[in-house]
């Protein structure tokens, strides 16, 4: 018996103090894992109790119709509606194809070598294709695996105008025949665009420019259309030409809380119209209580450390946070995300902003005479990092609901976490108007 017991003992494994050490590590990473602890950023202004945390901030982004969004991008990009329906005849400025041709003659003279009798590397022909499109039916630009991209369908079409040369190669590497798009910019998954700038370059030279059109156009009916297409200067390059790019994001308001607030609490002032800007400039940067009440509504079911929350936000707010922006180099690494905060290596993270603004308007609706009330948010910068518009636009609500100083997105700049910032704002009301290859001009803009 005794015999049995020790022959048993030696069959076990035998653990030893390093084995036992990294066992217990492990566990207490795997309990870490399960019960991790988000960290809210500790403010230190003024607004600190009645800034929203980062659950809060996102679900006031995402408790809004942005069906309605949704459905003017998608009927912008058709054709059917236009952003003159937001700012009347201001935006006629914005889509002009007189520039796109400009842009062309332009852009050949940085080549310097004539039009005529071309040859070797020179001799291939490169084409500048526009395009308009609604995000909400794609999984983004960047052709992804599995994915339904934009770029994707875009360079299968394109497949058909690829040279013999490259094709062979293509056959030999046991790829699919696609042509290859370059872009000014990639938008994420949701992201629409007007006139989001591709090129593609062949050196077949019975390819016409109103083939590749057609070819595109017939990829995705009704998602997918082309604005404009010319043949370019090969020194142009959609990415590395462009000057600026602008993007315009629809936020739409609650009607029902605005009613609240005049209706429940009496004699709260609607501050989002410009008539009281200029009082709000003097009052809003105090912390809301119930003698100053001009910003929000007050919510008896909010509260962090004794203080309420706010469940509104003014427009004129937002514009004077986002005005403080312009004309400024500033890193926008607080404010970008799926990207290193602090990098030594691939581009930089200083961007200049042309044009800051946010202002309110209707947008068309069928259900709706009069439209619905949105925020329309315009940005312009000659760069933008990966998600900084929409989590410059969900800050920019976030703190002019918590009431702070006209310079708290400045301030933000120096952050140590990008936790000091909102979650982005919700993909569906961000879109791409345009990109400029010309110097920015700070009378072609969407609100003055």
């Amino acid at each position: 018996m005794l015999k049995t017991s020790l022959q048993t003992l030696k069959s076990l494994p035998i653990t030893t103090k390093q084995q036992t050490r990294r066992f217990t590590k492990n566990s207490v990473v795997m309990e870490a894992q399960n019960d991790k602890v988000y960290v809210q950023y500790n403010h230190t202004d003024s607004c600190k109790f009645s800034r929203w945390t980062a659950r809060e901030s996102f679900q006031f982004m995402h408790a809004r119709p942005w069906q309605e969004v949704v459905d003017f991008y998608s009927k912008s990009v058709n054709g059917q509606l236009s952003l003159l329906e937001l700012f009347g005849t201001q935006a006629h400025d914005v889509h002009c194809d007189d520039k796109i041709e400009e842009v062309s003659n332009e852009t050949g003279l940085l080549e310097g070598v004539s039009n005529v009798d071309k040859s070797g590397r020179w001799a291939r022909v490169t084409f500048k294709i526009v395009l308009s499109y609604h995000g909400g039916s794609f999984d983004g630009w960047q052709k992804q695996p599995g994915l339904n991209t934009v770029q994707g369908l875009v360079e299968k079409s394109l497949g058909r105008f690829v040279d013999e040369k490259k094709a062979q190669q293509l056959k030999e590497q046991c790829k699919p025949l696609e042509g290859c798009a370059s872009v000014a910019g990639r938008t994420d998954k949701g992201v629409s665009a007007l006139q989001q700038v591709c090129s593609f370059y062949t050196w077949r030279k019975d390819v016409k420019p109103h083939e590749i059109e057609d070819a595109i156009n017939d990829v995705a009916p009704g998602k997918v259309r082309v604005e404009s297409i010319s043949e370019v200067s090969r020194a142009f390059h959609p990415n590395f030409s462009a000057k600026w790019r602008r993007y315009l994001y629809i936020f739409p308001l609650n009607d029902g809380e605005n009613r609240e607030e005049i209706e429940g609490e009496g004699g709260i002032e609607n501050f989002s119209s410009h008539e009281n800007c200029e009082k709000q400039r003097n009052e809003c940067g105090e912390l809301a209580s119930e003698e100053n009440v001009e910003n929000s509504i007050i919510s008896d079911e909010d509260e962090l450390q004794g203080a309420k929350k706010p469940r509104s936000f003014s427009v004129c707010r937002v514009n004077q946070l986002l005005q403080q922006l312009e004309g400024k180099l500033l890193s926008y690494k607080m404010f970008a995300r799926d990207t290193k905060a602090s990098r030594n290596v691939g581009p930089p993270t200083e961007c200049f902003l042309y044009h800051a603004r946010a202002t309110e308007t209707r947008l068309p609706s069928p259900d709706h005479e009069k439209g619905i009330r949105v925020m329309c948010v315009e940005l312009i910068a000659n760069r933008f990092l990966r998600k900084m518009v929409r989590v410059l636009v969900a800050t920019s609500v976030r703190e002019a609901a918590a009431g702070a100083q006209e310079d708290a997105l400045l301030k933000l700049m120096d952050a140590t976490c990008r936790r000091a910032t909102a979650p982005p704002a919700p993909p569906d009301g961000l879109c791409l108007v345009d990109v400029g290859y010309t110097e920015f001009d700070p009378r072609n803009c969407l609100i003055p």
